[in-house]
């Protein structure tokens, strides 16, 4: 069901306030460059800073943008399960085709805690569930079992985006987990190896400005041609590992500066790039011939 390239898409901001125009063009470039999906406001979407009505608005605003050319998977995720469960309805009714579903963070439940959190959500919604597991900025990870047990328990909750950087563990998930049930790669640099492990595909970053190429690597890697996946994985790698120099999504924001996509704007905490991290990135953007 979910297998290709996602792409975890940036908000883009202009004076504090959000670009609709911009948000609009870019989803048009992604369904122009033949994208699976998008996936608005995950962590790169900065979803943390947004109020619920703007979170729920941008959510809109894809699905009326896609026009049903590209799956939109709507960021959902808390660390309340009632405002979890709140957003996803609110996603389904505006139109989503699925949601992600980020771990708790912050208050860090037991893994018993995790899978009735995830169930709750999954019985007030008939969406698709995508389960995101990002120990890095959690502080926890969805269990192996803890995944095998929401399969088995929960018909809609049918893949996960895994951002632990192990292959190992999708390895592990694979040997428990059904055929029909689909990992993604949350990480750019690592989707190569995660598909060789059994994942189907990528929530991507990078595909935020070279949406093509990521597809094409994608793509090459399902159908089995190694050389030409390798090929396009080695080109990007260097933007791959640039566009988190700094925290995400200032460098992507930065690079779709340079582009003429939107303005560079984040909203705080987060703020724009520092001198030398900022020439590292251009110098990486430009040498790829984006800008």
């Amino acid at each position: 069901m979910f297998r290709g390239t996602y792409t975890a898409l940036v908000t883009p901001f202009r004076n504090n306030q959000i670009d609709e125009a911009a948000f609009q063009r870019l989803i048009e470039f992604q369904i122009e460059n033949n994208i699976t999906g998008i996936v608005p406001v995950g962590t790169t979407g900065e979803s943390p800073t947004l109020d619920h009505e703007e979170h729920i608005h941008v959510i809109e605003l894809a699905v009326k943008a896609a026009k049903g050319r590209c799956k939109v998977i709507a960021g959902t995720g808390s660390n309340s399960t009632v405002e979890a469960i709140e957003l996803t309805q609110e996603a389904e009714k505006v139109g989503a085709d699925a949601a992600l579903l980020v771990a708790p963070y912050y208050n860090k439940p037991s893994q018993e805690g995790l899978f009735r959190h995830f169930k709750a959500i999954a019985a007030a919604t008939k969406l698709p569930l995508v389960l995101y597991s990002i120990p890095g900025r959690c502080g926890i990870e969805i269990g192996v079992e803890t995944v095998k047990r929401l399969a088995e328990a929960c018909p809609n909750i049918v893949a996960i985006k895994e951002s632990g950087g192990s292959v190992d563990r999708v390895n592990a998930l694979r040997a428990v987990l059904p055929d029909t049930f689909d990992i993604l790669s949350g990480d750019d640099f690592i989707t190569l190896a995660f598909m060789a492990a059994g994942a189907r595909g990528v929530i991507s970053v990078a595909s935020n400005i070279v949406p093509g190429e990521v597809v094409k690597m994608v793509n090459a890697a399902a159908e089995g041609d190694r050389v030409t996946a390798l090929e396009l994985h080695e080109r990007l790698y260097p933007l791959f590992r640039d566009l988190f120099i700094e925290p995400n999504p200032a460098p992507i924001k930065t690079a779709l500066g340079w582009a003429g996509r939107m303005e560079p704007d984040v909203r705080l905490p987060l703020c724009e790039m520092g001198e030398a991290t900022s020439k590292k990135l251009r110098a990486t953007v430009e040498s790829l011939g984006i800008i």
